[in-house]
């Protein structure tokens, strides 16, 4: 036993090719069954923000048309007492262009945070244990 009180391993040297060649196919096997579920929850985290990114997008479609629709008669109307139908016109739309312009801004914003999906981490990580592989390949041949 080991002072940390988990049973000492023989070193490496000791084991037989086919010993060294089970263990490390067994730790593989375990390590790809590992990155893999890391890709999977990376992939579905970014999903989710894309997700949200084009509801927003749709909202502030809907949102642009809804008002669009229901106060554009209104402002036009309470605006024209003041000035030209043309010009009331005019402004209300400017004005509705740049709701519409800023909803839109937020959504695209939430999208490109999403994108590319790659699993970044789980890239990171693969290399690390390759590495990891090809280190202990070359202390078990040693």
């Amino acid at each position: 036993m080991s002072p940390d009180g988990r049973e000492a391993q023989p070193e490496l040297r000791d084991h037989s090719i086919g010993e060294l060649v089970k263990d490390l196919a067994n730790q593989t096997s375990t390590l790809v069954r590992q990155e893999l579920d890391l890709a999977k929850a990376e992939l579905a985290d970014r999903g989710r923000r894309a997700g949200k990114g084009a509801g927003m997008l749709g909202a502030g479609a809907a949102v642009g048309l809804l008002a669009l629709g229901a106060l554009t008669a209104v402002l036009i109307a309470a605006l024209d007492l003041a000035m030209q139908t043309w010009l009331a016109a005019l402004i209300v739309t400017v004005v509705y262009a740049a709701i519409a312009a800023v909803l839109i801004q937020i959504g695209r914003k939430q999208v490109q945070e999403a994108a590319p999906p790659v699993p970044e981490e789980t890239i990171d990580s693969v290399k690390e244990d390759v590495q990891w592989a090809k280190t202990r390949m070359r202390s078990a041949t040693k």
